[in-house]
């Protein structure tokens, strides 16, 4: 694949040299550095980097031949790297149930151009979103799943996923569990958004769980998908304040504007490349 402008994610252990060594392989390239970002953790010794940059002139990298050269003269700080075209967008599929916000704002911002995804296909529970997915000229596919429909279900998903090259699954409100079995090979892949500012209030109904708390913040969180409900690295939160006059829908009402923009965030560092996984937190660069 060729590109002009491109995108390096690598993690490795952390030792010195390492970030100077990836700059000067690029250097030697005619790569012109537009930006660089860089986290030592120390906690898990490892180095996290990401590097955009373009040609300057006329011409276009080769990534699959960079892939190869990297590892091969950056073998000896033990690099896991991955060149991207930074201007591809992200092949995309979003999964919705019954609740739309999400799946609108998403829509609404991929018409614009303000969000370098490529979404391949809607799935969907329910056909709610049908008539609104089919008028932005997007293929939509209805899913009814049940206990005993579920593995089947869930096989014809992966399928559609696979088969339209999608890089990422958004759950923007998909209201099922996905089991170990379909996640099984998409480690950072699939993001979803939980109308409650984890590791508070997991599960159903967490507007109906704070009420009861009397929490005085509401909040959303976007992360990516594990087969542990709502335990998977979290990318983006936000949080409203709310008081003792609330409601469990008023709250569900103001939660909706903070789960829109808290995935769209989310999906967008993630198609720019800009996070990492690091165990079961991410590193974000911004």
């Amino acid at each position: 694949m060729k590109a002009k402008k491109v995108i390096l994610q690598f993690i490795c252990p952390d030792k010195a040299g390492v970030l100077s060594s990836a700059t000067q392989f690029l250097f030697k390239r005619n790569a012109f550095m537009t930006e660089v970002s860089s986290f030592s953790d120390h906690d898990t010794k490892k180095f996290f980097s990401r590097i955009a940059f373009e040609k300057e002139d006329k011409s276009n990298f080769d990534l699959e031949e960079l892939d190869k050269n990297f590892s091969e003269e950056l073998q000896k700080f033990d690099i896991d790297g991955k060149f991207f075209n930074a201007e591809k967008p992200c092949k995309t599929l979003i999964a919705v149930s019954k609740v739309g916000h999400c799946l609108n704002d998403l829509l609404h911002r991929w018409k614009i151009g303000s969000l370098p995804i490529d979404i391949k296909a809607v799935i969907s529970n329910h056909e709610t979103s049908k008539d609104l997915v089919e008028w932005n000229d997007i293929p939509f596919h209805f899913l009814p799943v049940t206990s005993d429909t579920k593995e089947d279900q869930e096989k014809v998903f992966k399928k559609i996923y696979q088969e339209t090259g999608s890089e990422l699954i958004v759950l923007a409100r998909y209201m099922q569990i996905l089991s170990a079995d379909f996640l099984n090979g998409i480690d950072g892949q699939c993001i979803n958004i939980h109308h409650s500012f984890l590791p508070g209030f997991k599960g159903a109904k967490p507007y109906h769980q704070a009420h009861e708390r009397g929490v005085k913040m509401i909040g959303a969180t976007a992360h990516y998908v594990t087969d542990d409900l709502d335990e998977g690295p979290i990318i983006e939160q936000d949080i409203l304040r709310v008081d003792h006059s609330a409601s469990p829908e008023s709250m569900q009402e103001s939660g909706y504007d903070i789960e829109s923009a808290v995935l769209l965030r989310a999906v967008r560092l993630h198609s720019e490349r800009r996070i990492l996984l690091n165990g079961l937190k991410t590193v974000v660069f911004n």
